[in-house]
């Protein structure tokens, strides 16, 4: 094992974990695919398992010894940082990492019609920029049997650290990719054989129990941002509206809690795989 101390916070091997935002980290390899940091042991496991390749570890010394010790053998011949705590205490929301982070290549991204290819339950997020709500999001997809998750290009990157987080690492497991701008992805949905069911609060809504909906072959479910919402051109070209009803005068939930309804509604109706292992 190519085990290394770190003594000095400012140390430049440091960088990828300390210095380097986000956006620098996607970038880091152009024109190749950048990199991306995974929290926690369960969540660097995930990654391993889906194939992503490791460029370096960050881990408590104690981490060795406990809950991250079969990582050094799984990540190959690699640099493995270690540090005392008061050294990798001065990295921002280290503490919620439970002692661990692992510096990973992301994988070139598919095209959507090869992606979903043959699938029939498929998530779309319209601008949805909150990376919590992705990652939640993205949670329920996995947990809930949706197939694949689009995005479109303002959203929140599913890998950036906030987004694996809340997600548990589920964006290393369900497919994903990006699509066009908002509003051009009902015509590329449609194209690609997909009837299309906008979560919105507007038009004239159907429920997400809705029989019509369980019927449909292949099934595209838009959800839009908090506030905003879908922008009118989706609302006007998709083939359902869907409106979770409400009681006491709650106009709408969470865009995040609202996808586990829908979610949960199309995989009860058995139209999705749903394991209750």
């Amino acid at each position: 094992m190519n085990i290394l101390e770190i003594t000095d916070f400012d140390d430049p091997r440091l960088d990828v974990y300390a210095r380097l935002n986000e956006t620098q980290l996607l970038h880091y390899d152009e024109p190749e695919p950048g990199l991306f940091l995974a929290e926690s042991a369960m969540v660097i496991r995930r990654a391993l398992d889906a194939g992503f390749e490791p460029v370096s570890l960050l881990v408590e010394k104690k981490r060795l010894q406990s809950d991250a010790a079969d990582l050094p053998a799984r990540c190959g011949d690699i640099p493995i940082y270690t540090a005392q705590l008061e050294v990798i205490n001065q990295l921002t929301g280290y503490a919620l990492t439970r002692g661990v982070l692992c510096a990973m290549r992301r994988k070139k991204l598919p095209e959507a019609g090869a992606l979903t290819q043959g699938m029939r339950r498929i998530a779309v997020l319209e601008n949805v920029t909150n990376p919590a709500n992705v990652g939640a999001i993205i949670r329920s997809a996995a947990a809930l049997g949706m197939e694949a998750v689009l995005l479109t290009r303002e959203c929140s990157d599913p890998l950036y650290r906030r987004a694996l987080r809340v997600g548990m690492g589920t964006a290393l497991q369900i497919p994903w990719t990006y699509i066009g701008e908002a509003g051009s992805e009902v015509e590329l949905l449609h194209e690609l054989g997909f009837c299309t069911a906008a979560m919105a609060l507007s038009g004239e809504p159907v429920s997400p129990d809705d029989a019509r909906l369980s019927r449909e072959e292949r099934l595209s479910v838009l959800l839009g941002a908090e506030g905003d919402g879908l922008c009118d051109q989706t609302l006007r070209e998709s083939d359902y509206i869907v409106r979770i009803p409400m009681q006491r005068g709650v106009d709408s939930l969470n865009v995040a809690a609202a996808s586990a309804v829908i979610f949960y509604e199309l995989a009860k109706y058995g139209r999705t795989s749903l394991s209750h292992s």
